[in-house]
């Protein structure tokens, strides 16, 4: 028996769900040699591809779906966030306002705000974020991005305030780096070190995060700790000498350096 869009997109998400994604991309593409054009089929083909990371040919297929249901907001959403992996941001809001004006959704204020960011939008981003966050006050995306631009803007308080809402769920290292900036600018070493460490906890590999926590425990008066810190900044990212052996030098309670394949020693141990 001949199998329709729906049976062959129902096999195709189930495939796709399962971790089977070439599987899911085979049957799409054999349903639209069937039927081309196909709308629901030419949707989920797209879906495949971007999380395939195959941004022109996902395009492309959306674009086909689209033209059979240019009224339909999870195809336009997709297409939103299509078009800003390719970086045509013009297309993506023009997508995402249509998705909106189609059936309001949380998820598509968030990709808008997202895309005005990524386009350098700065003012209009963060009046987006803000209203994500006034209608969901525990939004933790809102709050960690109206916490970083409030830190760019050298507003300290208001950036601790919103990236402490960011952290009271679990939070990604990147909130908790930024939390770290923070309270370190504050001169709040102690509870900058509690950040870094959270940061460094999710994500072991944070480089800048150990650079940082060396930073802070030398503040603080941890010269050993601080010791540990920089030599863990070290091995992951050796590049960072220059920054670790400027650190040492510039800090209120820092160390003088005059040897380098000395320093790059300890730091190696």
């Amino acid at each position: 028996m001949k199998s329709t869009a729906e049976d062959i997109v129902r096999r195709a998400a189930a495939a796709f769900n399962a971790g089977r994604a070439d599987e899911a991309r085979k049957l799409c593409e054999e349903g639209l040699s069937r039927q081309p054009g196909e709308p629901m089929l030419s949707h989920l083909l797209a879906a495949v591809l971007f999380a395939q990371n195959d941004v022109t040919a996902a395009r492309r297929h959306i674009e086909a779906s689209l033209a059979k249901r240019p009224d339909n907001a999870a195809a336009r959403l997709l297409a939103g966030r299509i078009a800003r992996g390719a970086g045509d941001f013009a297309a993506a809001l023009t997508h995402l306002d249509r998705a909106i004006a189609l059936r309001p959704e949380r998820e598509t204020f968030v990709e808008k705000a997202r895309t005005l960011e990524q386009a350098g939008f700065h003012p209009q981003a963060r009046e987006a974020w803000s209203a994500i966050l006034k209608i969901i006050p525990q939004h933790q995306e809102a709050a960690a991005r109206l916490g970083r631009f409030a830190f760019e803007d050298g507003d300290l308080a208001a950036a601790a305030s919103y990236l402490e809402r960011a952290v009271t769920g679990e939070a990604p290292a990147s909130v908790w780096f930024d939390l770290g900036l923070v309270r370190q600018d504050r001169r709040e070493y102690h509870a900058a070190e509690a950040a870094y460490r959270k940061a460094l906890a999710i994500k072991p590999d944070h480089a800048e995060a150990a650079l940082n926590l060396g930073i802070v425990l030398q503040e603080s008066g941890d010269p050993d700790g601080a010791m540990t810190a920089y030599a863990q900044a070290y091995r992951l990212r050796p590049e960072m000498f220059g920054a670790i052996a400027m650190a040492l030098t510039s800090a209120s309670h820092g160390r003088l350096w005059l040897d380098e394949s000395e320093l790059r020693r300890v730091l190696n141990r």
